[in-house]
């Protein structure tokens, strides 16, 4: 009996042992794997930021070329309207010059029609000329020899100063009706000729517009390429360091394994040999209720729509065309259709128009129109919401909407509808100190 007992307690003995001595051998090894694991895991964390970083740059760089797209898709309409509306203008100036050479031919007429009762008048002057002296009328009548010559010499004179008369209304007649039509030719021409300038100089703004923009294009293609080259690398260490972790896994999973079996096997030893009484810890169980999601309802009411009487009016007129900033495009006569203005196609004039009427406020849609549109102001007086005119291509040839600051906001055929500075270069020189209050 002595010597059974003797057996089974060495054989507990060395089951302890060797459960309680290979985690011993393997512990140093595998606190090893956890610490490299650990550190893999925080390179990779490093490293998915910076992928993640990538992606946003990504969607930034993407998100930029779809709206530069936009605007050259714009720029490109507007450039297709302005050569029709090039073709038409270059039609009428030809038009114009035809009238300008038919005038001079009926000039010719006219030149002719005035030299020749310029020969009539020379020789009535010249039947009144005495030894090479020019004889006034008054002189030939009192050379009367007689009453009866003088009666005679009064009704010759009257018949000639009747007939001169006559001749020099016609002459006058020819002269203004030549004159005027000269003008009004001259002036249509001019304003032709000032409407190609502005159309061919808006258009190689709008090239260059195209131009730019193509340009950026072609870098934010170079970037995207750039930031599709990061990712790939990223990603590419990104699949190692999980490999890495997988691997490190199973090195401590292969380890574990062996202790795990021969614990086993030395409890199941030692429940065999001994009986003992088992104790089993109860738990707790604890349930942890989770707060009630509470929705956020609005108050469902909405800002009243502003008055458009004084200061609400200026602040909706100055405003209005904000949305449009960077995301327009002039055109010649645009801005007075809804599909101009969806679009964004506005000249200086048609966007004035359209942003008063924002406000309720009715004014003309051209320059000549909005310059007597209020009452004028001096430069020194005015303030947000008058209207500012520029020389450009032509006196009052700019029109734009004063925003305090020395800025003003207008549709320019460099930039489209844009906040431009009035205080110094360009529109500092071209201000013509020309200012109109519409709003009170």
């Amino acid at each position: 009996m002595k010597k059974r007992l003797l057996v089974l307690n060495t054989t507990i003995i060395l089951g302890l042992g060797i459960a309680f001595s290979i985690p011993g051998v393997n512990a140093e090894s595998i606190d090893k794997l956890e610490s490299q694991k650990s550190q893999i895991h925080q390179e990779r964390s490093s490293l998915q930021a910076k992928l993640a970083e990538a992606d946003k740059e990504l969607i930034s760089v993407l998100k930029e070329a779809a709206e530069l797209n936009a605007k050259i898709a714009k720029i490109e309409k507007a450039i297709e309207d302005n050569n029709k509306l090039i073709a038409e203008t270059e039609t009428n100036i030809a038009s114009t010059k035809a009238e300008v050479d038919q005038l001079k031919a009926e000039m010719a007429i006219i030149q002719e029609r005035i030299e020749k009762r310029s020969a009539i008048l020379k020789q009535r002057a010249q039947s009144f000329q005495e030894s090479g002296v020019t004889v006034a009328y008054l002189d030939v009548l009192l050379g009367a020899t007689s009453f009866s010559d003088f009666v005679d010499r009064v009704g010759a004179v009257t018949t000639f100063v009747q007939a001169d008369k006559q001749l020099l209304e016609e002459q006058e007649a020819d002269k203004k009706a030549f004159e005027e039509k000269k003008a009004a030719v001259e002036e249509e021409l001019a304003g032709l000729n000032s409407k190609m300038t502005e159309l061919k100089g808006m258009q190689s703004s709008m090239e260059e517009q195209k131009k730019q923009n193509s340009s950026l294009i072609q870098q934010l293609k170079e970037k995207e390429n750039t930031i599709a080259d990061k990712k790939a690398k990223l990603s590419s260490e990104d699949a190692k360091y999980a490999s890495m972790i997988a691997q490190i896994e199973q090195s401590i999973a292969a380890q574990t394994a062996p202790v795990q079996e021969v614990a086993s096997v030395s409890s199941s030893s030692g429940s065999t040999s001994v009986e003992a009484g088992s104790s089993s810890k109860g738990s707790a169980a604890v349930s942890k209720k989770k707060p009630a999601a509470q929705k956020s309802k609005g108050s469902g009411s909405s800002a009243p729509k502003p008055s458009v009487n004084g200061g609400n009016a200026i602040s909706i007129v100055t405003t209005a065309g904000n949305k449009y900033i960077g995301n327009s495009v002039y055109v010649f006569g645009g801005g007075r259709n809804a599909y101009d203005v969806a679009n964004g196609r506005f000249d200086c004039s048609g966007f004035v128009h359209w942003a008063f009427s924002q406000a309720g406020i009715s004014v003309g849609a051209s320059t000549d129109s909005l310059k007597f549109a209020g009452r004028q102001v001096s430069a020194s007086e005015m303030r947000a919401g008058d209207l500012v005119f520029f020389n450009t291509y032509k006196t009052d040839g700019h029109v734009g909407i004063y925003l305090g600051g020395g800025k003003f906001i207008g549709s320019q055929s460099s930039t489209g509808v844009a906040i431009a500075n009035m205080s110094s270069g360009y529109w500092k020189t071209n201000f013509n100190g020309r200012v109109v209050r519409i709003i009170e």
